[in-house]
């Protein structure tokens, strides 16, 4: 098997084809994303997952998922539980903080249970994006808030209840995602506020968040920083991430399918995100050949990269003791109180 690859992909279906299995075989991949046609029920999922382990010959291999509660949910019932949003959480700290950070704790305490009986060991949230007036509700409801205080305990809270489950968090979209006017999975948002305002604001949430042991970028231009080039790939972003922001941590890029990519080669896209200073490509939702051409612009997982990599997925043990029946009456008991 070759060496391990900068690069992150998904199935193109819940089960793996003869030339599917042998390009990943071959790519060797750090890791993979599923999405909601993997996970129609456990039973699919427990076989996806331990057919990719066995591709590998990785047990703790990244099986990442999107999984945030709300409408950002690839488990969904009648399998797994509907899960809030953050935005019901956002609600309880108005009226009582210490509530809804345990709320959150424990609402990320079961889904962390969840995705550990399936297998999968990374999930894609917290959210660090703070919205403003007038932004797209691309983020809207999936935000823990509008200030960085807030932002910054439910996230916490969040990652903590994913880490204590046995599963690694990713913050994300660094460095903020919440000015956008237009969604980043149609084409491309541009920020025209100055690189003072961002410190102050969005910057905040991230920079105290910086010890996670995962991020992803945002496709964001801001044109304060770089005005020719979306954060995933424009090194004067990821500068000022892995500087000014602190974040020292593995740093995947988002999803290089995304229509605000479009007029860059796959192959581009792949190689622009890494040389910028992501030290994952992450790809999806597109055919067998497009991922092969993003492996022709992604190298080897090494250096500190690799470092970066091993130490993320060290982050967490195995689950800790939990009960799972009494954590959703505590949670439903908390968010009750919300309206009460």
């Amino acid at each position: 098997m070759s060496a391990m690859s900068a690069a992150i992909y998904d199935p193109v279906g819940p089960e793996l084809g003869a030339d599917e299995k042998a390009f990943f075989r071959d790519a060797n991949p750090f890791g993979y994303i599923l999405f909601a046609r993997h996970c129609e029920s456990p039973e699919m999922v427990h076989r996806l997952v331990s057919e990719l382990k066995n591709l590998s010959g990785r047990d703790r291999l990244p099986i990442l998922i999107d999984q945030e509660g709300g409408r950002v949910a690839r488990l969904r019932p009648p399998h797994w539980p509907k899960y809030p949003t953050a935005a019901s959480f956002a609600a309880l700290y108005k009226h009582d903080p210490e509530s809804a950070m345990r709320a959150t704790y424990l609402n990320a305490r079961l889904i962390a249970d969840d995705l550990y009986a399936l297998g999968i060991t990374v999930d894609c949230a917290p959210l660090a994006d703070m919205p403003v007036e007038g932004a797209h509700d691309v983020i809207g409801d999936r935000a823990f808030g509008h200030n960085a205080e807030q932002v910054i305990a439910l996230a916490r809270a969040q990652a903590d209840g994913l880490m204590d489950g046995g599963v690694v968090p990713v913050l994300k979209h660094i460095p903020g995602h919440g000015r956008a006017l237009v969604d980043s999975h149609e084409t491309v948002p541009v920020v025209d506020v100055s690189l003072e305002t961002l410190r102050k604001t969005d910057f905040v949430p991230f920079k105290a968040l910086n010890d996670l042991p995962m991020g992803m970028t945002a496709h964001v231009v801001f044109s304060a920083i770089d005005k020719d080039h979306m954060a995933t790939i424009s090194p004067a972003a990821i500068d000022i991430i892995r500087g000014e922001l602190g974040f020292k941590n593995l740093l995947m890029s988002d999803a290089l399918d995304m229509k605000s990519m479009a007029g860059i080669s796959p192959e581009e896209r792949a190689r622009a995100a890494l040389a910028a200073g992501c030290d994952i490509a992450l790809h999806c939702n597109a055919p067998l050949d497009e991922k092969k051409q993003i492996a022709k612009g992604v190298h080897a997982l090494e250096g500190i990269a690799l470092k970066r990599a091993e130490a993320a997925m060290q982050s967490v043990g195995a689950p800790k003791d939990f009960d799972r029946e009494a954590a959703f009456v505590e949670r439903d008991m908390l968010l009750t109180e919300t309206y009460a």
